[in-house]
């Protein structure tokens, strides 16, 4: 049976969707897995176990920039998945995507599944519409989408997995040295987030920086996305993150670099904390794991739905925005974490 995945979004989502990879496989291991993924999201599955090739096809948008000719360069490789005769094609999602439906179905596989709302608008070709879950893990979303292939959901839900590159330990080791720092003794206190009311506020940076000193003697490691808050296509943090800078805290370690660069710290850490966001689906994987910040679950998003998942990923909700969490919760949600940690190093 030869399976092609359509997944479109965003980093974190594709990451996510590694888990259903990894229960796919495991159930039916003589399954040949297709991954059909654009030019940004692709690497997060480079070199997974699961796939036996990754096809790549380049976004007509790039950061809200239109690219003429990626259009055109997706005509011969159109060509090439309907020659592969799909047994099956799934636009893999937690809801409906009407261009990841057309796309799955433009592939010509035998069967297309997909979660939608009206199958009719999508015509004969979407073999086995689903109706859209109205609850539920966004990963426990996805693994619905399977029973038309007779893989029942598993009794243990599975947990994403990034196979980090080797490349970024020489980038974390050097730049971690030229500081002082040690390897696995210090936290990652990233800021990024597509909604301002799951970010930290100045004064909560400038705090829990300092209490992380206070409590367990590790030093702070500052992750921002780089950029102006109204930019269109994912709000920058340089302003606030200026603004924490010139406060010079003794204990935080600012980065402003790749996004690469920004990984390699977050796999040597002893555990991370940031709001919502790709990045936090990542350091949820790794081996320090994660507290990730959610706020405004009925307008920004909710942890139940798109919480970090992993044996070493927790969470904190608040009602309207991440300015209402005490520090102490904050930090009575990273102590097993950091004990942890530090028990191992």
């Amino acid at each position: 049976m030869r399976v092609l995945v359509v997944k479109r979004d965003k980093l974190g989502d594709l990451l996510l969707t590694t888990a259903v990879f990894a229960h796919m496989k495991a159930a039916q291991p003589d399954m040949e897995l297709h991954l059909l993924a654009n030019d940004y999201n692709a690497w997060v599955a480079r070199d997974d176990p699961a796939l036996a090739r990754i096809w790549i096809y380049r976004r007509v948008r790039d950061a809200g920039r239109l690219r003429p000719g990626a259009a055109i360069a997706q005509l011969p490789l159109l060509r090439q998945l309907r020659r592969a005769r799909f047994d099956w094609a799934i636009a893999m999602g937690g809801e409906e995507s009407p261009r990841a439906v057309r796309r799955a179905m433009a592939t010509g596989a035998r069967r297309v599944v997909a979660h939608v709302d009206d199958p009719a608008r999508y015509g004969r070709a979407l073999t086995d519409p689903l109706p859209v879950p109205s609850d539920g893990h966004e990963i426990a979303r996805m693994l619905t989408l399977l029973a038309p292939l007779g893989i029942a959901a598993p009794v243990q839900a599975p947990v994403p997995a990034y196979r980090w590159p080797a490349e970024g330990d020489a980038f974390a080791q050097r730049w971690l040295a030229e500081r002082g720092i040690v390897r696995g003794r210090y936290i990652v206190l990233g800021i990024g987030a597509r909604f301002a009311c799951k970010q930290p506020t100045f004064e909560q940076i400038l705090r829990w920086s300092r209490r992380f000193r206070e409590r367990w003697a590790m030093p702070t490691v500052f992750l921002w996305t780089p950029g102006r808050a109204d930019a269109g296509f994912y709000r920058g943090d340089d302003a606030i993150a200026a603004r924490v800078i010139a406060e010079r805290p003794p204990n935080l370690h600012p980065h402003r670099g790749t996004l690469s660069e920004a990984l390699a710290l977050i796999a040597n850490a002893a555990t991370s904390i940031m709001p919502d966001s790709g990045l936090m689906h990542f350091a949820a994987a790794s081996r320090g794991g994660v507290v990730g910040l959610f706020a405004d679950p009925a307008q920004a998003g909710a942890a139940e739905r798109w919480g970090p998942v992993g044996r070493r990923a927790r969470f904190l909700q608040a009602p309207r925005a991440v300015a209402q969490m005490s520090d102490d919760a904050v930090m009575a949600a990273l102590e097993p974490l950091v004990a942890d940690r530090v028990a191992i190093v």
